[in-house]
């Protein structure tokens, strides 16, 4: 098998049901969800090194990984009525998963630094970067019909990482750190 086709060497790919510019906003939207997957393919690398501590979070990690193949494999589709592979329930399963895992943090008011120990950080920049593409989905949205679940994961997707990341640093106990000059932003029970 060869890995070059040499069919984008002019500046084009291909998509599922056409052609289109490698810097076109849908290539740019998938691309940018697989930057993600890379980054929480790093986060699960070394949240391995713990032994068995995030077996529930390595876990949903490659669940997660899965369901971004499947999203980028919406967005790279220019079918009309796509339906796409994502379901309402993978939105669902990501939402149960951020429940639990912020009533095993401690409680939070204030925004944090993005940071703690190194899987709670790698996981705080596949979130960024989960938003930047979630952006990119919105821009591509107005111009284009996409999957309607497909904005809604990774809308969640962002919240599942940020509660991910807390909980990887409180198993480890590693404080947040609260932004000093934030303002209450989150309401407390």
């Amino acid at each position: 098998m060869k890995l070059y086709t040499k069919t984008g060497d002019q500046g084009k790919t291909g998509l599922i049901g056409g052609r289109a510019d490698k810097d076109d906003v849908r290539v740019e939207a998938y691309g940018t969800l697989d930057e993600a997957n890379s980054f929480i393919g790093l986060a699960h690398a070394n949240l391995r090194t713990h032994g068995e501590l995030f077996q529930d979070v390595m876990s949903e990690l490659i669940v997660i990984q899965h369901e971004l193949f499947d999203c980028g494999g919406d967005l790279a589709t220019v079918k009309p009525h796509h339906e796409g592979k994502l379901t309402d329930q993978s939105v669902e399963d990501l939402e149960q998963r951020m429940d639990v895992y912020v009533e095993e943090a401690s409680s939070l008011t204030k925004f944090i630094l993005p940071g703690g120990v190194e899987g709670a950080a790698l996981l705080h920049v596949a979130r960024t970067v989960i938003r930047r593409a979630e952006r990119q989905i919105v821009t591509l949205a107005k111009q284009e019909e996409i999957p309607a679940v497909t904005l809604t994961y990774v809308n969640r997707l962002s919240d599942y990482l940020f509660a991910a990341a807390r909980v990887v640093n409180h198993r480890l106990g590693e404080a947040d750190v609260e932004y000093e000059r934030s303002a209450h932003v989150f309401r407390s029970k």
